[in-house]
């Protein structure tokens, strides 16, 4: 399948990876893909020190660093991993004609971290940036999933030990099944996959993050999920 990953880093880099590694031709997305490969800082996302994205690209060359455009052009389906902040931007210069009729799997949160850690959302309780973005690409099939984990653990469930859940919400149910495709082929379990039902659930699935980073704070790791347990 040809897929493009929205976003240059590490969670990007991650996912665009392990695509490459399933077979599927890939794209990386960013808006100025010169000045991407000039850049030379090491980053740092979590407690993962991240390269600079050309050496990155030197250690993956079966991946295409395009701009946003003629990446978007490339998808059948695409996969939004910037940050959230600036999400709508990006999908702005994707254009609406390049996201039209495709599933668009949305995993960004719209963190603010201006009050420091752990980070509050610039929207919650009656909005979401997944509704967002689908009421700003009406013709796309937007999916919500990937919110809970850490990107190392969207790639390998299998980091965190014994049975854990994953969570999708999105209007679309044959895009919803297509995620779950995907999902599975990263090493989900189909059943440990929860519909949380239409877009609307896409708030629940990020303002869980508050959660998330709490106890990041109080475990003093990354990588850690929940297991979903229901009475018969």
């Amino acid at each position: 399948m040809r897929i493009t990953v929205l976003g240059t880093g590490l969670v990007g880099r991650l996912l665009a990876a392990k695509l490459d590694n399933l077979g599927h031709d890939v794209a990386v997305g960013t808006r100025d893909p010169a000045a991407t490969l000039a850049r030379t800082e090491w980053t740092k996302t979590g407690d993962v020190d991240t390269s600079p994205y050309s050496q990155w690209q030197e250690e993956h060359p079966g991946i295409r660093l395009l701009a946003f455009p003629e990446a978007g052009a490339h998808a059948e389906l695409v996969l939004n991993a910037t940050g959230g902040a600036s999400s709508l931007q990006a999908l702005a210069l994707v254009g609406a004609s390049n996201l039209a009729g495709k599933v668009l799997l949305d995993l960004a949160l719209p963190l603010d971290f201006s009050t420091g850690f752990p980070p509050t959302l610039t929207v919650a309780n009656t909005d979401s940036l997944g509704e967002q973005i689908q009421r700003a690409y009406p013709d796309a099939k937007v999916v919500k999933s990937l919110t809970s984990v850490f990107c190392q653990v969207m790639v390998e469930p299998s980091r965190i030990p014994g049975e854990h859940n994953l969570f999708v919400a999105g209007n679309d149910d044959e895009a919803k099944q297509t995620v779950r495709a995907l999902l599975e082929s990263f090493g989900w379990p189909g059943e440990s996959i929860i519909d949380l039902g239409d877009i609307t659930a896409a708030r629940a699935a990020e303002m869980y993050s508050r959660m998330y980073f709490t106890l990041v704070n109080a475990l003093g790791t990354f990588e850690l999920n929940i297991n979903i347990i229901r009475a018969d």
